[in-house]
């Protein structure tokens, strides 16, 4: 009853634009994730937590996003999301823009 945990904290979870949610149970490389979803970028979800107010204790998670090289291996315990060309593409114009 209680290794369901054991069970997904052994698990990296990839997920798709469309709200789909796939688990994997063994190390696999962003190169592998982007050959089966072309068009696609992974990214590592980073939390980061912000403390609210001293009057509320509220802990609000703002995330972070970081894209990883086709080389890295995804490690099991963590989430990734997949980003699509188009989102990376419109991201790097509007830094280019921020720049000038």
């Amino acid at each position: 009853m209680g290794n369901c945990q054991a069970v997904d904290a052994a698990a990296l979870v990839v997920l798709h634009p469309d709200g789909k949610q796939e688990r994997m149970y063994w190390p696999v490389t962003a190169a592998e994730i982007m050959k089966s979803n072309p068009g696609h970028y992974v990214s590592i979800i980073i939390p980061i937590p912000v403390s609210g107010d001293s009057d509320n204790n509220t802990v609000v998670r703002f995330t972070r996003v970081k894209l990883l090289r086709p080389t890295e291996t995804l490690v099991l315990g963590r989430a990734y999301r997949l980003v699509t060309t188009e989102e990376v593409m419109k991201v790097m114009k509007a830094k280019k823009q921020a720049k000038m």
